[in-house]
C-alpha cells in the first residue's frame, strides 16, 4: 500500500470514495465530500493523504486547522477519514491516521482533535481532555492528541466548511 499526498488528479476519486464510504454511516449527513471540497477551495485543507493499492484509491484522510477560543492554535482537526467499504477493517484507516499524525508532527503542529468513536480513536493516542471542548458534542466523542507538552484550554471551532448542510 502506498500513502501519499493528494494531487489534483485525485479529487474526483476522493469525492467518490467519501460518498460511498459514508453512504450508510449512521452519524453522517453525507456531506464529507462537500466539506473536503470546501476546505480545498478555501485553502484550509492542510493535509490530504490517500492510500493506494494497485493504483486504486482505497482510502483518504483530511486535516484542517481548528481555532481554540477563537484564535489560531497550530492544532488540527482530523476528518474525514474514509476507506472503501470493501476494504474496511484491513488497517488502511489506521495507516492513514498514523501517517497523518507523523506529517503533522514533522510540520510542528501542536496537536490534533477528532470527533468520533472513542474505542477506535483511543488506539491512536486520542483521549478526552477535560479542558478542551467542542460545543454541542458529548465529551466522550470529542478527543484530542497533544503533540507537545502544552495543552490548551477552551472551546474548539472547526472550519465553517464542516457546517455544510446536506443537499436535499
Amino acid at each position: 500500500m502506498l500513502i501519499r499526498e493528494e494531487t489534483e488528479d485525485d479529487f474526483a476519486a476522493i469525492n467518490a470514495l467519501l460518498a460511498s464510504a459514508f453512504e450508510t454511516a449512521p452519524h453522517s449527513q453525507q456531506t464529507e465530500h462537500l466539506i473536503v471540497d470546501a476546505l480545498r477551495q478555501s485553502g484550509k485543507l492542510t493535509l490530504s493523504l490517500i492510500a493506494e493499492e494497485d493504483n486504486e484509491l482505497v482510502g483518504c484522510i483530511a486535516f484542517s486547522p481548528v481555532l481554540i477560543n477563537g484564535k489560531k492554535s497550530d492544532w488540527y482537526g482530523l476528518g474525514p477519514v474514509a476507506v472503501t467499504p470493501d476494504r474496511q477493517g484491513m488497517g488502511i484507516g489506521s495507516e492513514l491516521i498514523q501517517s497523518g499524525i507523523r506529517h503533522l508532527r514533522a510540520n510542528d503542529a501542536r496537536g490534533c482533535v477528532v470527533l468520533g468513536e472513542p474505542n477506535y480513536y483511543s488506539r491512536f493516542g486520542f483521549a478526552t481532555l477535560p479542558d478542551l471542548k467542542l460545543e454541542g458534542v458529548p465529551d466522550e466523542y470529542f478527543m484530542a492528541r497533544p503533540l507537545v507538552d502544552e495543552i490548551p484550554q477552551g472551546m474548539v471551532e472547526y472550519d465553517p466548511a464542516f457546517a455544510i448542510a446536506p443537499k436535499t
